[in-house]
């Protein structure tokens, strides 16, 4: 199979116009090659594959250095600009930009702290649902209404949870005329305030369904969907999870703006990820073949360590789910390990597919030698457990006078047993409000965290959501059952 080109060189000041069209592929080489807006809505690629530019675009250093000072909103143009060529123009991104990044409840959107000498937080928790998934997934919600209104049609979006996604995916689209939102999420097995912050959103276009099972279980049930020809060939269908790469170039913005602010490009950062589903971390490896100089990325799990594992030993064997204090990474397949498998092996296609089939089949996979080598440039690893993740939360209160929620706990852990050399500055991804998580704080710290004035009646809403049977036959029967726009 032909491999196709690495990288590519925008020229960053130029208008989008002057940008060659960006073109999507399928890490399993079969499905029909797409434009950003076919490939926003497609999500999952017919061939069960994810999503990828056919060519990684890189920004020299002094690119780069003309983004210092930038406002949130205009960087984040500036570097979706060459992934949208050919399907937004300069007015239509920046404005997207500006109305979903001036909604954030502090003005910088993803503001960097400092620990201490070595260690910063990049809080990414002042959306509207209070997580991470917020600055993705507020402008995949404004993508999704631009190209239906553009195309005059409907899409019904279904997608599973296991805390965050669930929430800012339902306030992202809640409301829209053209958008149907199915929303999967583990029965008991998210936080309180994870579950009302979507339970509680009553809109006609949104629906919460409880299923008896796993966030695995949930998440097959979305790729069987996307694969049952008797749902296909009646609804739009669309995806929200991070299989959906409109979700992930957002991602990379934040990558930059911390890196600016600690002196990129003439200056390396690492980056601790709390990650299940590897859709977070995977965004800086994105920015790092963009040009943004990262000295390490450090996969952060918590002893459902599936990551961990791969990375270290090549061992990607799904395990048995554990429930722990940090339940959006109580994963044990993890969909956007798929893409950084196909790109640093060699963006082989066919092998690619084969080599999922096999998984899918067995439960199990040994990472090829150019897979292992090609990931050990970049990325570590590092796991925590329960007691880990609480002395984690416990430094950061007393030794910094930091509250700080146990995911992005595990990411903290991870960021102080790694080998960073000399100076260069280590971010841990904040990756959640810890109001999400008062429990689990409160046990660690002693001091229950309160939720921001902007969801402070959270608990005094009324909630909507139906409890379904765990096998695929009832999540699919529910959606034919109850969705309301058929296919164009």
């Amino acid at each position: 199979m032909r491999k196709l080109p690495r990288d590519h060189c925008p020229r960053s000041h130029t208008s989008l116009t002057a940008l060659p069209i960006m073109q999507y592929i399928s890490t399993r080489g079969s499905a029909p090659t797409l434009n950003f807006e076919g490939a926003t809505l497609a999500g999952l690629a017919s061939d069960g594959g994810l999503y990828l530019p056919a060519e990684w675009p890189r920004f020299s250093e002094d690119d780069i250095r003309a983004m210092r000072e930038l406002p949130y909103p205009e960087l984040a143009a500036r570097i979706m600009a060459p992934f949208v060529a050919g399907s937004l123009s300069e007015d239509e991104l920046g404005a997207l930009c500006e109305h979903v990044y001036g909604d954030f409840g502090h003005a910088a959107v993803t503001p960097l702290v400092q620990l201490n000498e070595k260690h910063w937080l990049l809080e990414l928790f002042h959306g509207p649902t209070l997580a991470f998934k917020d600055v993705a997934l507020q402008m995949l919600g404004r993508l999704f209404e631009t190209f239906l209104e553009r195309r005059g049609e409907h899409l019904t979006i279904f997608g599973a949870t296991s805390g965050d996604t669930g929430s800012a995916a339902i306030r992202a689209v809640a409301g829209l005329e053209r958008v149907e939102i199915f929303m999967l999420h583990p029965s008991g097995k998210v936080s309180d305030v994870q579950r009302r912050q979507m339970t509680t959103v009553r809109a006609p276009n949104v629906h919460n369904l409880a299923i008896a099972g796993s966030f695995d279980d949930a998440q097959a049930h979305v790729k069987a969907m996307f694969a049952d020809e008797s749902v296909t060939k009646t609804l739009n269908l669309g995806a929200v999870n991070s299989i959906n790469w409109a979700r992930l170039m957002a991602q990379v913005v934040y990558y930059f703006y911390a890196g600016l602010q600690l002196g990129a490009p003439d200056r390396a950062a690492a980056y601790s990820v709390p990650t299940g589903n590897f859709g977070d971390i995977f965004a800086g490896y994105v920015a790092s073949k963009m040009g943004l100089p990262i000295e390490q990325l450090i996969v952060a799990t918590n002893v459902n360590d599936i990551l961990h594992r791969a990375l270290k030993d090549g061992d990607y064997s799904v395990g048995t789910t554990m429930p722990t204090i940090t339940p959006s990474m109580d994963i044990q397949v993890s969909s956007n390990f798929e893409r950084l498998l196909f790109d640093v092996g060699g963006r082989d296609g066919a092998a690619m597919a084969e080599q999922m089939r096999s998984f899918e089949k067995s439960n199990a996979m040994q990472l090829t030698n150019s897979q292992r080598g090609g990931a050990s440039t970049l990325f570590t690893s590092g796991r925590a457990d329960q007691e880990e993740t609480a002395r984690a939360l416990q430094w950061a209160y007393r030794s910094c006078a930091q509250v700080i929620d146990p995911h992005t706990g595990v990411g903290l852990h991870a960021a102080q047993q790694a080998k960073v050399a000399g100076k260069t500055p280590i971010v841990t991804l904040a990756t959640a409000h810890p109001a999400k998580f008062p429990d689990a704080v409160e046990r660690a710290i002693g001091v229950r965290p309160a939720l921001p004035a902007r969801v402070g009646d959270l608990f005094g809403r009324e909630e909507a959501m139906v409890e379904i049977p765990g096998d695929y036959a009832a999540s699919r029967d529910f959606v034919l059952a109850n969705a309301s726009a058929s296919a164009n």
